[in-house]
């Protein structure tokens, strides 16, 4: 049985190697595509483009200094130019491995595994050698050699490709492609995915509940081990082992031995506390490891900092409302740098860490208590930390921060935490507190920025994540006020809406002390995914969305790659997928879900329902299984395989033979694990052949 489950493990993460890349919609940029109000006058590219009129005209000017002369080499490279207007442009230009004048010309007849329209089965690469080789183009963008290609043109001062280049397939071995695993090539034309398969929905979530305290977050150990830290809001972390899936096992945490007791600093009630933690991702080596919480400058020594509301903000604390009997930025957002050094090379269970403070890493005065976020993580493609922030005030954010590109409220901030700057930087910069700003954020291209935000528009983002399989889906849930619920994929300078729109719909606020933003003076993303409170909630109307995770374990197969998301209230959860697939576009559904009949700890019910009394779902977490976790009032549940509830999941081999039992009179379903898994695999194996 070792064996067996050994040669699956291997086989398992051989395949994660094969998994599609990301075309998620997204500009050279990164930025979020804009809505076309009208047509561009020179490339014919309408809707979501990556183009206003500047750019069109740029390019338009970029085209006629070419000089063709002939007319089919023209048309085609006037559309190699207008591809930098398509929407999944970033992925044409292949903007991750450097800068491209050129899309990657399709130049294979195949189509692998991809999402790409059948269209593009063809070698566009060869049309445009066979029309333009004897054309003389000026200033032609093929005259260079690409970064990182050791094939270079032969004479880059001709303007002939067949004086540039040797030959056809030298040409196409610099500039061509093709469409495979997901990714992405230029045709000719504007790019169209392929419409997926009828989308089937997961049956329901079958849960086990593995714990039963109350966390507000949860963090897999950066060592890849089966180790995670759970964290609650009064100032709490503990480290925990996560048991093997269907065990029988429960978490292995022990509230009496904390990692780090940090709640003699945290201010915590209903509103404040100990709000996110994110671990370096070398934590494993240098043992640096971070907390975001909330503190009193009245009640915490060394509760201190510059007010959110400024001038700099344009905005006067004297006129500000106070909130709880409050005054003004009384209350702080910190988030304050520890080390685990001298412990981290131990055994994970044995690892604690120092309450003393290496550094405060940023610290920000809070003009209202109340929706302020608070969550944190590192992004895994640019280790840069990620800081969740709210507008801070209980409705129609009236001083209008999150409009205001010179506060930090109601945004999403992108802080480097490697490059630390000087005591003098620090004031000549006008930092808020020990970080430097990366220099590719959005205020590179809008000077009214502040230079730390990376997106904007947002009321109260709870729980974010980026997708372990494409980390340019960075995914965030944001809390409605009156009526309705969102996710939202998070791109670099996109705004997000609020005060102008919740979710989709224009808001107008009934208090606006500090001015309205007009609708028609931003260009909002709207959510892909959300929900009205009535929808929910019939009698109260109250809702707020939890952010989840896109499901990537095996333990599940029939949940494979959908967002899961929640609402506080514990009796909705829903499940998100593509269509088509990579799109930015999805289908979703409220799903069942139930505790598994062997769960390690009993689940009480809803009285006059099957439901599992889960009470508030603060949160969910992932470790380094890919296993998805709830963190809930109630206590922890994790995902377990559909069978354990009698959910019917196609892609799941289940077998009805008799189990051993365990001494205490569960059934030991590892076997039942092992054939769930190997379903799965066999099928991922199926396509990847």
């Amino acid at each position: 049985m070792k064996a067996f489950v050994t040669i699956l493990f291997l086989l398992y993460h051989l395949l994660l190697l094969h998994q599609p890349s990301s075309s998620l919609p997204l500009c050279t940029d990164l930025r979020a595509p804009l809505i076309s109000k009208t047509p561009l006058a020179f490339c014919p590219y309408n809707g979501s483009v990556c183009c206003d009129s500047a750019k069109d005209l740029q390019l338009q000017k970029q085209f006629h200094a070419m000089n063709i002369s002939d007319i089919g080499c023209a048309a085609l490279m006037k559309s190699i130019l207008c591809a930098m207007c398509d929407q999944f442009s970033a992925q044409l230009f292949m903007v991750e491995s450097g800068p491209r004048e050129v899309p990657v010309l399709c130049s294979s007849t195949q189509l692998v595994n991809s999402s790409q329209s059948n269209r593009a089965a063809s070698s566009f690469c060869s049309t445009v050698w066979d029309a333009c080789q004897n054309v003389s183009i000026l200033s032609s963008p093929f005259a260079s050699s690409l970064q990182g290609s050791n094939v270079g043109p032969a004479d880059s001062g001709s303007s002939k490709l067949n004086q540039l280049w040797q030959s056809k397939s030298v040409f196409c071995d610099a500039f061509g492609g093709s469409s495979y695993d997901g990714s992405i090539c230029f045709d000719g034309e504007q790019v169209s995915l392929e419409k997926s398969e009828t989308l089937v929905l997961p049956k329901g979530l079958c849960l086990e509940k593995i714990g039963n305290g109350s966390y507000l977050n949860m963090v897999a150990h950066p060592d890849g081990s089966n180790h995670a830290f759970f964290s609650n809001q009064a100032g709490k972390i503990w480290l925990a082992t996560i048991p093997e899936q269907s065990s029988g096992g429960t978490l292995g945490l022990d509230v009496s031995r904390p990692f780090i007791d940090l709640t003699d600093r945290v201010f915590f009630d209903s509103s404040f506390g100990m709000m996110g933690m994110a671990f370096h991702p070398n934590f494993a080596h240098n043992g640096r490891f971070f907390a975001s919480f909330n503190c009193d400058k009245i009640r915490t020594p060394g509760c201190s900092g510059r007010c959110a509301c400024n001038t700099d903000a344009n905005c006067d604390p004297s006129k500000l409302n106070s909130s709880n009997a409050a005054p003004p930025c009384r209350y702080h957002k910190v988030i304050a740098e520890f080390t685990a050094n001298g412990t981290i090379s131990k055994h994970s269970s044995e690892q604690s860490a120092s309450p003393s403070e290496v550094r405060r890493i940023f610290t920000l005065g809070l003009p209202m208590a109340f929706n302020h976020g608070g969550q944190i993580l590192f992004g895994p493609a640019d280790g840069y930390l990620y800081v969740m922030v709210g507008d801070g005030a209980i409705r129609d954010d009236p001083y209008d921060f999150s409009q205001n590109k010179k506060s930090l409220l109601g945004k999403i901030l992108r802080l480097d935490i490697d490059n630390l700057p000087s005591a003098n930087d620090i004031g000549d910069l006008n930092l808020w507190g020990n970080y430097s700003v990366p220099q590719d954020n959005p205020f590179s291209e809008d000077k009214d920025l502040q230079p730390e935000i990376w997106a904007l528009g947002l009321r109260n983002p709870w729980r974010c994540s980026f997708d372990s399989q494409r980390p340019l889906y960075f995914i965030c849930a944001d809390t409605g006020q009156d009526h309705y619920e969102e996710v939202d994929i998070i791109t670099k300078g996109g705004n997000y809406g609020w005060h102008v729109y919740e979710g989709p719909f224009l808001f107008n606020p009934q208090q606006s002390p500090g001015g309205i933003t007009l609708a028609n003076s931003i260009h909002p993303i709207f959510p892909v995914l959300g929900y009205n409170h009535s929808d929910i909630n019939k009698k109260e109307g109250s809702a707020a969305v939890s952010g989840g995770y896109f499901y990537r374990s095996s333990t599940d197969p029939c949940m494979f790659g959908s967002y899961l998301y929640a609402d506080l209230y514990g009796s909705s959860i829903w499940a998100a997928a593509e269509s088509p697939e990579n799109s930015g576009n999805f289908t979703t559904a409220r799903i069942p879900f139930s505790c598994a009949h062997d769960s390690p700890n009993n689940c009480s019910t809803i009285p006059g329902s099957s439901l599992p009394t889960l009470g508030y779902i603060y949160s969910f977490g992932e470790d380094n299984r890919k296993d998805i976790f709830i963190l809930a009032s109630s206590g922890v549940y994790r995902v377990v395989c559909p069978s354990r509830c009698n959910y019917t999941c196609s892609k799941e081999n289940v077998t009805a033979i008799s189990l051993p039992t365990h001494s205490s009179g569960k059934k030991l379903t590892n076997l039942h694990r092992v054939l769930c898994l190997s379903f799965y695999l066999s099928s991922m194996l199926y396509f990847v052949i």
